[in-house]
């Protein structure tokens, strides 16, 4: 897949396109259904696809200090639209200015002047320009005037939705999987994305606690707004990636502790996993970690005896959920 950053990046022997649009964090069961028509549509016409994102996400420029936490790192969307079969992906920087452009100077501008767009794609909510204020509606007739389709699509809902937001159908949003993840409802998180929620980051030096302890942890800091899972203990897995693209390569299952360890009175939230079965240093690492189910909450312990049992329960818990 080609991927850059700019509109004046775009290659020149792309040709027209149909694109679709949208910031697609978490590439959840909804944005999948969506890119997944446009990719379609792109093969019915013998065009390439191009998904469009932005960077950073709007509501920060539109209202600062709104950030949303994010489900899924840049590398990390890449690497997920692309197994979509998306030919392309440009991230557009948004900007104080770019946030002040016409619906129709986004139209002619980004649509046709950079991505010579043949359709666009694009979910039936879908807002564009100046204070959100273009609809699918407008786009469609401005498709008309620059000569390319339109085409909305609807959303994707999930049966039953947990007591967290209540009982019915649920919209499938990124907003809905954020709340599911802030309560470590990493299951329900899981029924939206298609698969389990992942924090990406790199191996860092911690306390070197839990090597002493007899349980090597890998320390993993991720980047600014990163969507941590609530407080707790978790079975999943740390996926190592490729440190140039971002690509995973290799999945090891994994206790994985979230929170400040309070037996120690510590006050920095962070995020360990402990690999079963697995030696080596992971210092320097590129890795994912995989939430697939929360085990317990976090607690202080008396002391470090009742700690080590704790933890050799959770080693347990973890090979029992992950079927080991």
């Amino acid at each position: 897949m080609l991927r850059w950053r700019g509109l004046e990046a775009t290659p020149a022997e792309l040709g027209r396109t149909v694109v679709t649009v949208g910031m697609y964090d978490g590439v959840h069961r909804g944005h999948q259904h969506l890119i997944g028509t446009a990719v379609a549509r792109a093969r019915a016409l013998g065009r390439p696809s191009l998904l469009l994102t932005f960077d950073p996400h709007p509501a920060e420029v539109v209202r600062p200090g709104s950030h949303p936490a994010i489900l899924t790192s840049a590398d990390r969307k890449a690497e997920l639209v692309a197994r979509l079969g998306v030919d392309a992906m440009c991230v557009l920087p948004f900007t104080p200015e770019f946030s002040r452009l016409s619906p129709e100077g986004f139209t002619h501008t980004v649509l046709v002047e950079h991505l010579h767009a043949a359709q666009v794609v694009v979910g039936r909510n879908f807002t564009y320009g100046h204070k959100a204020t273009g609809t699918v509606e407008s786009l469609a007739a401005e498709g008309r005037r620059f000569g390319f389709a339109v085409e909305g699509v609807d959303l994707t809902s999930v049966g039953q939705a947990p007591d967290l937001v209540g009982d019915g159908e649920v919209t499938i949003s990124s907003t809905y999987i954020r709340a599911c993840v802030a309560a470590g409802d990493m299951a329900s998180a899981a029924m939206a994305l298609g698969r389990p929620h992942r924090v990406d980051g790199v191996v860092v030096r911690g306390d070197r606690r839990g090597r002493e302890l007899g349980y090597p942890t890998a320390n993993v800091e991720s980047p600014p707004y990163t969507a941590v899972p609530a407080d707790g203990v978790y079975a999943g897995a740390l996926v190592l990636r490729d440190h140039t693209t971002g690509a995973s390569r290799s999945s090891h299952p994994a206790a994985i502790s979230v929170g400040s360890n309070p037996t120690f009175a510590g006050s920095r939230r962070t995020v360990e996993a402990h690999l079963l079965d697995f030696s080596g240093d992971l210092y320097g690492e590129h890795v994912g970690v995989e939430f697939a189910v929360r085990l317990r909450g976090m607690a202080a312990f008396p002391g470090v005896p009742e700690l080590l049992e704790a933890m050799a329960r959770d080693v347990q818990d973890t090979r029992a959920a992950l079927g080991l």
